[in-house]
C-alpha cells in the first residue's frame, strides 16, 4: 500500500546505510515509517510504499520497501522544504521572502534558473548560485536513487552505488551494469545482469561475457575455496552461467582479461599433462608464492641439534603421568630441532599432548612461544587445554582495518617478538591470514602446524595443510594410535571407522553415540526437535543451548534452512521481529556470522576493535530501531545495521561445512538419503565436532551412503605446486 504526507520529524537517520524513522503527516494523522530512506528533512513530500508492522515496544508502523519524492504543491509546503535545513543559510524568514517573490513557480526557478534568486532581498548573486547548486546535488541524488530502485535495487545498495559513482551513477550504468559487480560490494553478476536485462542490454556483448568470467572465478574462491581454476573448467562453468554456447569466444576473452590485470595465469603440469589455471587476480598468485616462499625459508633454516631432548621428554612424560609413543615422541624431536613441522591426526590421537609437551621443552629452554589458531572458538580450546594464552592468528598479529582493508602490526617490517609460533587447526586458515603469519616470523623461528588431514579444509580460498602435506618439502608427524578412549566411549572410535571406510558401532548401551532411525523428511524433523527440545535435555542434563544441530546440505526438507525455522519456532517464543533476506530474526536466536568482516566493529567490555570472522557463533540480545545486537561466545557486542545485516544467519542448525574447527557439548546431525553432498569426510567432520554426544537422525541408507562415499570435491590450488618451484630455485642458488 501507499502513504503520502509531509515529514514532521526526522527520529533517526543512519548515514551508512539510509536506515530512518519518521514521523509523517498524512491526511490521516501522523504516522512512524521505518525503513532505507535517502536524507530528508522536515517539510518534505514523500510518498511511501510499504506495509503496516506492530509490535509491543514500537507500536503500528509503517515499514517503507519504496519511496518517492514528491514536489510540495502549495505555498506552506513549499516555505517547509527550503527552510528545512538541507539549503545552507536558508530559514523560515527567508524561505517566506523567497515563496513571497516567486509563487508556486519557486521550485521551478531553483531548477532551471536559480540566479534569479538574487531578485529577493538578502541573496546576493554567490549565494544564489549556492541555494540553486545545493538544490541541483539533492534532486540528482534523489532522481539517481529512484533510477535505481526501478530496478529492485533496495535503498541501502543504491545509496552504496551513489556513494561510489556520485552523479555518474546514471550514466554508468547505462553504459556497463556489468561493473557493479565488480566495484560494489553485495552486488553480484545475477543481480548486474537482472539490471542489465530490463534496460535491454546485449545479452552477447563483452561486458556481459566478461562479468560472468570473472563472476565465475570469483564465486569459485568464495563458494568452493579454490583459489583458481583450470582454463577448461573456467570456460565451461561461465558458459553455464552466462547460458552461452559459444565457448569458443569465451576461451578467447581469457587473454584480453589477463592484459587487463582482471585475471593471472600460471602454466602447471598435472596430472592430465601442460594446464594453465586462471586466478581471479593476482593477489591470489601473489598470497600462495609468498607463503611458498617463505614456508620453503622456514624449512631449511638450520637449527643446531638441541641435546638432551629424550631426558626431558621422559621428564615431561613422569611429571603428566603419560607416555609418548614413538610417533608422538619423534614429532617433538622434529618440531624441537627442525624450522617447521606438521603434525596430523584424528580425534584422540594425542595431538594436543604433543602441542602441551612441545610447549613445555620450549619455556623449559627460556623460549618465547606463541600459541593461536583461526578462530576465536579454537583458541580458546587451545589456551584452556595447555593452560597457557592463545589468541586467533588475527588478534597475533594484531589486524587494524582502519585504512579500508587488513593491515597487521607484525609484519615483515615488525616481526612477532617470539621465538616459536605453534597454530592448531592450521586446515582452517585460508591462504590471506596465513600468509600473514608467515609473513610476521621472525628469522629462526619454529613454526609448527597442527591440524586434521581428514578434516574438510577452509570454507575461504585455499587447502594449506593438504597443500603443505602433498609437497613433502615440510616434515610431517602422522599419528595414528588413539590415547584418548574413555569407558564405553563411540565417539573417538566411530571417528576412526567412518575415516577407514568402516560403518560406525550402533548399540543401545552407548553413553555418547546414538542413531535415531527415521525414514521421512516430516519424522527426521520431529525427531530432531525433539531431540534438542526434551529428549537431550532430560538424558544429559543440559540446556538446549549446549545442543548444535548439523545438516549436509541448506536447502530441503531436512536442511539447514527447514530446521532453522522449526527449532526457532520451538525454542523462542519472543515476537519481536526483524526482517533480514526474508527470514525473521528475535531476540533471544542464536546466530552465525558468515563472512570474514574485517571492518566490523566491536566491543568487549572496555575493550574495542573491528573484525567479526566467517563462522562465530552467538544470540540476539536486542533489537533496536530495526539495528541487530549480538553477543557472540567470546563477549565481543556487535550492532548490526541494515547494511551488514545480510551477513547474519540462524545458527540453530549450521551446515557441517560451516561447523569446521568448532567444538559443540552435544551434535545433532539431520540426514535424509540422496545427494552428492553425503560423504565420508562430511561425516567425519560432523561426527569429530561433538566433545560429549552424537546424535545422527535419518536412516540407515545415508548413514552407509556417506560410509562408503569417500569422494572428495578438488580443491584447486597451487600452493604445492609453488612450493617445489621456490625449492628448486633455492637448490639452483645454492648449486
Amino acid at each position: 500500500m501507499e502513504i503520502k504526507g509531509s515529514v514532521q520529524s526526522v527520529i533517526f537517520y543512519n548515514a551508512e546505510n539510509g536506515f530512518s524513522v519518521l514521523e509523517i503527516d498524512t491526511d490521516g494523522g501522523v504516522v512512524t515509517a521505518v525503513g532505507c530512506i535517502p536524507e530528508v528533512s522536515e517539510g518534505e513530500c514523500l510518498a511511501l510504499e510499504g506495509k503496516w508492522t506492530s509490535s509491543s515496544k514500537y507500536g503500528d508502523r509503517f515499514e517503507v520497501s519504496n519511496v518517492r519524492f514528491e514536489a510540495p504543491t502549495n505555498r506552506l509546503g513549499i516555505i517547509n522544504y527550503l527552510s528545512s535545513g538541507m539549503f545552507y543559510g536558508v530559514g523560515p524568514v527567508l524561505a517566506t521572502n523567497i515563496v513571497n517573490h516567486f509563487g508556486l513557480q519557486t521550485l521551478s526557478i531553483l531548477e532551471n534558473d536559480p540566479e534569479r534568486l538574487s531578485e529577493v532581498s538578502g541573496i546576493g548573486k554567490k549565494k544564489a548560485e549556492e541555494i540553486g547548486k545545493c538544490y541541483q546535488e539533492n534532486i540528482g541524488m534523489r532522481n539517481t536513487l529512484i533510477f535505481l530502485q526501478k530496478y529492485n535495487i533496495t535503498m541501502s545498495k543504491a545509496i552504496k552505488i551513489f556513494s561510489f559513482y556520485g552523479e555518474l551513477t546514471e550514466e554508468v550504468i547505462k553504459k556497463n551494469p556489468y561493473l557493479l559487480a565488480e566495484d560494489i560490494d553485495g552486488i553480484g553478476f545475477q543481480t548486474a545482469d537482472e539490471i542489465a536485462i530490463k534496460m535491454g542490454f546485449d545479452m552477447e556483448s563483452d561486458f556481459r561475457l566478461i562479468a560472468g568470467i570473472l563472476h565465475t572465478l570469483s564465486e569459485a574462491g568464495l563458494r568452493e575455496g579454490h583459489t583458481s581454476l583450470p582454463a577448461a573448467t573456467l570456460i565451461e562453468r561461465a558458459a553455464i552461467l552466462l547460458k552461452y554456447d559459444n565457448i569458443e569466444r569465451i576461451g578467447e576473452l581469457l587473454p584480453r582479461l589477463e592484459i587487463m590485470g582482471k585475471i593471472r595465469s600460471m602454466l602447471i603440469a598435472d596430472e592430465q599433462g601442460n594446464n594453465v589455471r586462471f586466478y581471479s587476480r593476482s593477489l591470489d598468485f601473489n598470497t600462495e608464492n609468498a607463503i611458498a616462499a617463505r614456508l620453503v625459508k622456514i624449512t631449511n633454516h638450520n637449527f643446531g641439534r638441541i641435546e638432551n631432548l629424550d631426558k626431558e621428554i621422559s621428564i615431561f612424560e613422569h611429571s603428566n603421568s603419560l607416555y609418548l609413543d614413538k610417533t608422538q615422541r619423534e614429532a617433538v624431536i622434529t618440531a624441537m630441532n627442525k624450522g617447521s613441522v606438521v603434525i596430523t591426526g584424528g580425534p584422540g590421537t594425542g595431538k594436543t599432548t604433543i602441542i602441551k609437551c612441545i610447549l613445555d621443552l620450549c619455556l623449559g629452554a627460556g623460549m618465547k612461544v606463541s600459541l593461536c589458531a583461526p578462530t576465536g572458538r579454537a583458541s580458546k580450546r587451545l589456551s584452556e587445554s595447555t593452560s597457557h594464552p592463545a589468541s586467533t592468528i588475527h588478534r597475533l598479529l594484531e589486524m587494524d582495518f582502519s585504512e579500508g582493508h587488513p593491515t597487521y602490526h607484525y609484519n615483515e617490517s615488525e616481526p612477532l617478538d617470539t621465538e616459536v609460533v605453534i597454530v592448531d587447526e592450521i586446515s582452517m586458515a585460508d591462504i590471506y591470514i596465513f600468509n600473514a603469519l608467515v609473513r610476521a616470523l621472525p628469522e629462526g623461528a619454529r613454526l609448527i602446524l597442527v591440524g586434521d588431514k581428514d578434516q574438510l579444509p577452509s570454507v575461504s580460498p585455499g587447502n594449506i595443510l593438504a597443500d603443505i602435506i602433498s609437497t613433502g618439502v615440510l616434515p610431517v608427524a602422522y599419528l595414528s594410535e588413539i590415547h584418548r578412549q574413555e569407558a564405553n566411549s563411540l565417539i573417538i572410535e566411530n571417528a576412526h571407522r567412518i575415516n577407514r571406510g568402516e560403518m560406525p558401532i550402533l548399540r543401545n548401551s552407548s553413553n555418547d553415540f546414538f542413531f535415531d532411525n527415521k525414514e521421512g523428511y516430516v519424522d527426521i524433523q520431529k525427531a530432531v526437535v525433539t531431540m534438542v527440545t526434551e529428549r537431550l535435555p532430560a538424558f544429559l542434563n543440559l540446556s538446549p543451548k549446549d545442543i548444535q544441530v548439523l545438516a549436509p546440505v541448506k536447502k530441503g526438507l531436512s536442511g539447514v534452512e527447514t530446521l532453522n525455522v522449526l527449532l526457532q519456532d520451538a525454542l523462542n517464543p519472543n515476537t519481536e521481529v526483524v526482517k533480514i533476506n526474508g527470514v525473521d530474526f528475535k531476540v533471544g536466536d542464536k546466530v552465525m556470522h558468515t563472512v570474514n568482516d574485517y571492518s566490523l566493529k566491536w566491543q568487549r567490555g572496555t575493550e574495542q576493535g573491528t573484525g567479526i570472522f566467517n563462522g562465530e557463533i552467538g544470540y540476539i540480545t536486542n533489537i533496536i530501531r530495526g539495528c541487530v545486537v549480538v553477543e557472540f561466545d567470546d563477549g565481543k557486542l556487535v550492532v548490526y545495521e541494515r547494511a551488514t545485516q545480510e551477513h547474519l544467519m540462524l545458527a540453530y542448525a549450521v551446515s557441517v561445512h560451516k561447523s569446521q574447527g568448532s567444538e559443540f557439548p552435544v551434535v545433532v546431525l539431520a540426514l535424509s538419503s540422496g545427494g552428492t553432498m553425503l560423504t565420508r569426510n562430511l561425516l567425519y567432520t560432523a561426527v569429530t565436532r561433538a566433545k560429549r554426544a552424537v546424535v545422527i537422525v535419518g536412516t540407515h541408507k545415508a548413514l552407509r551412503q556417506m560410509v562408503f562415499n569417500d569422494h572428495s570435491q578438488r580443491r584447486y590450488t597451487l600452493l604445492k605446486e609453488l612450493i617445489c618451484q621456490n625449492l628448486a630455485k633455492l637448490k639452483l642458488i645454492r648449486g
